[in-house]
């Protein structure tokens, strides 16, 4: 016997369900793997030294927290490759990143999944200009162009997130999913068997319902002699 449930808690077990890390995930697939350099960025006294910085982005990893909403928090971890331009020297650092995005799951008439997410801010990324690989001098240059590399940082990804392929996949629209599912319900019916019945000797032939012909004798062709 089925367990019976009301329309409402069938629509949030459905949400539960359907809106898990993996799905979710997967509308910011295309973000990873992307890459792009910043500067360069003068510092210090009359900009004598410049910053570059590599920026890669990793797959993002996502916690789900259920409650009256289902919210989700997107964090994407960055490899970062810094150039200093000394003018007397060029040093290269690689530091980590990370960008913390907020998204919430919500339901819109008539019938749609939509995540909703807003676009970073600068706050909203962490570079790790305190690296114990940098020595302090080295740090005080990149700690001077930290909120410019954010920056960077925060328009690039929500560049990306506002891309129609990555808005695309955020939105589900449930009846029309619904609508290919019952389309498709006949698709997958069995082709009945075709009879058959016991394998026939060699040299006969199966019978075939129908006028049945006699055969009385061969008669072999005029001039023919063995």
């Amino acid at each position: 016997m089925p367990e019976y449930v009301s329309y409402e808690e069938f629509g949030r077990r459905f949400f539960e369900i359907a809106v898990n890390e993996e799905r979710v995930g997967s509308a910011f697939a295309d973000i990873a793997g992307g890459d792009f350099t910043v500067g360069p960025i003068p510092s210090g006294p009359g900009g004598m030294a410049k910053v570059w910085a590599q920026v890669e982005i990793d797959e993002p990893q996502l916690t789900r927290q259920v409650g009256e909403l289902i919210t989700f928090t997107v964090k994407i971890p960055l490899r970062i490759g810094l150039l200093i331009d000394l003018k007397v020297d060029r040093i290269r650092y690689d530091v980590a990143g990370l960008i913390t995005l907020p998204l919430t799951v919500r339901a819109a008439a008539p019938l749609e999944l939509r995540i909703e997410v807003d676009p970073p801010k600068p706050k909203d990324v962490w570079v790790d200009v305190e690296s114990r690989t940098i020595r302090g001098s080295i740090v005080r240059v990149v700690a001077s162009v930290d909120a410019e590399i954010r920056r960077f940082i925060a328009q690039y990804v929500a560049e990306e997130i506002d891309k129609p392929e990555v808005k695309k996949a955020r939105i589900i629209n449930v009846s029309e999913e619904l609508g290919r599912a019952f389309h498709n319900l006949g698709d997958d019916e069995p082709v009945p068997p075709t009879p058959s019945g016991p394998a026939l000797p060699a040299g006969s032939t199966p019978d075939v319902p129908g006028e049945v012909v006699e055969v009385i004798g061969i008669v072999d062709p005029p001039g023919r002699t063995d």
